[in-house]
């Protein structure tokens, strides 16, 4: 696709998203809140990103001002958005629940404009990541200087609606990311950093190329066959676990942003019980038995990947 198109079609999408979460704001305003609760966590200041998180201390909001803080939050997807000692490079999170009482008309236009919003999100994510072509490490520079300040993982972000559970409950997950890659993908993304010349912070072009070159030898020698993983650890996120009676059904939801319940009450729905999320303290974590992993070892540090 001709570079000005793509660039056209990220504008005009983010445009139509922004429109879209200043009309959900407006939609859900004048409906009736059953219960909100919404969690704010500590700021992540400029330069402490990587820091590992041993305690996150929380801080509850509820009714009508969980609301508006929920509200606000949708649509915070700027730096400028942001004290000016929160770091731009960690998305801010604020894990919880907004309850709405819905009629049929009410309920059927909140579903279809949010799955707008998602479906907005998505492209947009489509567009930077995968047609723009272009490495992880040069996508920052094309969406700024197109979309000054936009904070990339607040606007993938996607919105969870549910209707009519029975309860909502939040807790903390711990995980890492595992995904089985190929020797030459693996190859071919780091021939694309090195042919795109770029000096990435806090390296010199020269220190750059040399460290990618050296990335390439490695993996150039394992046997093309080889059982390649990338394995990326997430830092601590909070989740909520939705319980549905009738179904006898729990589903697991990541929670960053906080999750819109729509409830019928003209069919009989109950106002989903909401549970806290507590201070998270990596101290008392007490994880369940695990049978142990096939042993896999280190290759390239900076993307994380291992081999079998």
């Amino acid at each position: 696709m001709d570079k000005y198109d793509l660039i056209g079609r990220m504008n005009s999408r983010f445009a139509e998203l922004e429109q879209l979460l200043a009309l959900l704001r407006q939609q859900i305003l004048p409906l009736r809140l059953l219960a909100a609760r919404v969690f704010s966590l500590p700021e992540i200041e400029k330069g402490m990103e990587h820091n590992a998180v041993e305690q996150i201390q929380v801080e509850q909001h509820v009714g009508p001002a969980a609301r508006d803080l929920a509200l606000e939050h949708y649509q915070r997807l700027f730096i400028h958005h942001n004290p000016q000692h929160v770091s731009s490079k960690a998305a801010v999170r604020l894990p919880g629940v907004v309850c709405l009482a819905v009629e049929q008309a009410e309920d059927l236009a909140l579903q279809h404009l949010i799955a707008q919003i998602n479906r907005l999100k998505a492209e947009l994510e489509q567009i930077i990541t995968t047609e723009s072509g272009l490495a992880p490490e040069q996508r920052f520079e094309f969406v700024h200087n197109h979309l000054r300040g936009l904070i990339t993982l607040s606007a993938y972000r996607s919105i969870t609606l549910l209707t009519n559970p029975d309860s909502v409950r939040f807790g903390w997950a711990n995980k890492h990311i595992i995904k089985n890659v190929k020797r030459d993908d693996i190859l071919a993304q780091l021939e694309k950093s090195l042919k795109a010349g770029r000096s990435v912070p806090p390296y010199s072009r020269e220190q750059w190329s040399e460290l990618v070159s050296r990335e390439w030898d490695d993996v150039s020698r394992v046997p093309q066959d080889a059982v390649l993983k990338i394995k990326r650890p997430v830092k601590v996120q909070p989740i909520a676990r939705v319980w549905y009676q009738q179904q006898q059904k729990q589903v697991q939801h990541p929670c960053p942003l906080p999750l819109i319940v729509l409830c019928r009450q003209d069919l009989g729905a109950q106002v989903p019980k909401i549970g806290e999320l507590l201070n998270y303290d990596a101290a008392r974590i007490k994880h369940k038995y695990k049978p142990d992993a096939k042993p896999l070892r280190l290759l390239v540090k900076r993307l994380h990947l291992y081999i079998a």
